[in-house]
């Protein structure tokens, strides 16, 4: 196997660990190329201003779904695993 092919499917396999990374990038690139389309209509707002306003609404999207990825994670570890351990003793 070559290290491209074993680099592939560590991201995949990082990806279904934690789903919420890839939604995050995608977020990010996806609200940074808009926001680089609407840049030409921005008006009298300064570029620096139109920039910052970018990275924020960027950082915030990333930063949401670290947030639903760590809570889904713990719902999965707290919730769910106890749950099926629960029902492997009853089932005994």
């Amino acid at each position: 196997m070559s290290a491209y092919d074993e680099n592939e499917s560590k991201f995949m396999r990082k990806a279904r660990e934690n789903p919420f990374v890839p939604v995050g990038l995608a977020g990010f690139f996806a609200i940074v190329g808009y926001r680089l389309m609407k840049m030409k209509s921005r008006g009298d707002t300064k570029m620096s201003v139109h920039l910052i306003h970018m990275r924020v609404a960027a950082q915030g999207f990333v930063v949401g779904a670290m947030t639903v990825g760590v809570l889904y994670s713990m719902y999965r570890d707290y919730i769910v695993k106890p749950r099926e351990e629960q029902k492997a003793v009853q089932n005994k």
